[in-house]
């Protein structure tokens, strides 16, 4: 049986595999082995479960919804790869390339992404429970609604990436970068209020808004106000008690991160 693995916008044939039990994971794994160029493959809702795609180019490619589940993806460039809900639990993607590529609402909770590149990464509303994101470079990626619940974060570089929503709940940031501050102990999370807040050592995000400990303590209410318009209300009734948590768990921030 022949399988040809196609282009996902011009159907141009990247490579074509004959064998008598032939799949589309054999294919691809007997592609990948000779290092085919599988840039834009076309491979949405494939069953790649378990397939050996160690070091893979995958750029481009359209895997969404296909299940990869417990694959090996180790240095496979993934570069704006389209994996919106795909299936990547338990999958190996340590020192992937996944730098722009889209996975919304993919699941991967329990994937090894230690050292991934993740750079404007979307993965807003993945499922990323129990996943290794040590090390892992998140700059300026999309986490808002992410589940990030029970995560290895530690070192991790969290500059400019997007949390609005995300659940960080007993999530390891131990040696996080978070817009320059340097985490060195796990951060408080609180849930069940109008807006997520999440408190580190030198800063407290509520909703969108993130400052020093001491410039909440001085915001205005005008500045409050001003936040957004229900933002006052909501400080006048939690002011106190955020504050006290924020004096409990602060560290001096160093001069290059203020």
């Amino acid at each position: 049986m022949k399988i040809e693995i196609k282009h996902c916008l011009n159907g141009s044939v990247l490579f074509e595999h004959n064998a008598e039990e032939n799949s589309l994971r054999l294919a691809l794994e007997v592609a990948v082995k000779a290092k085919i160029n599988l840039s834009g493959a076309y491979l949405r809702c494939a069953n790649l479960s378990d397939a050996n795609l160690r070091g893979a180019d995958l750029r481009d490619a359209n895997l969404s919804d296909a299940d990869l589940r417990g694959s090996d993806l180790r240095d496979a460039n993934l570069s704006d790869a389209d994996l919106r809900g795909s299936d990547l639990r338990g999958a190996d993607l340590r020192g992937a390339d996944l730098r722009g590529a889209n996975l919304s609402g993919a699941y991967l909770s329990g994937a090894n992404l230690s050292g991934a590149y993740l750079r404007r990464a979307d993965l807003s509303g993945a499922y990323l429970r129990c996943a290794d994101l040590s090390d892992a470079n998140l700059r300026c990626a999309n986490l808002s609604g992410a589940n990030l619940s029970d995560a290895n974060l530690r070192g991790a570089n969290l500059s400019g990436a997007y949390l609005s929503g995300a659940y960080l709940r007993c999530a390891d940031l131990r040696r996080a970068d978070i817009e320059g501050e340097k985490i060195t102990k796990r951060p408080i999370t609180i849930e069940g209020l109008e807006w997520v807040v999440l408190i580190t050592e030198g800063r407290m995000r509520i909703g969108c808004q993130r400052h020093t400990h001491v410039e909440w303590r001085n915001f205005t209410d005008d500045e409050i106000r001003k936040m957004e318009k229900r933002a006052l209300d909501f400080w006048r009734v939690w002011k106190e008690p955020l504050m006290k948590m924020c004096d409990a768990h602060h560290v001096e921030l160093k001069e290059e991160e203020r």
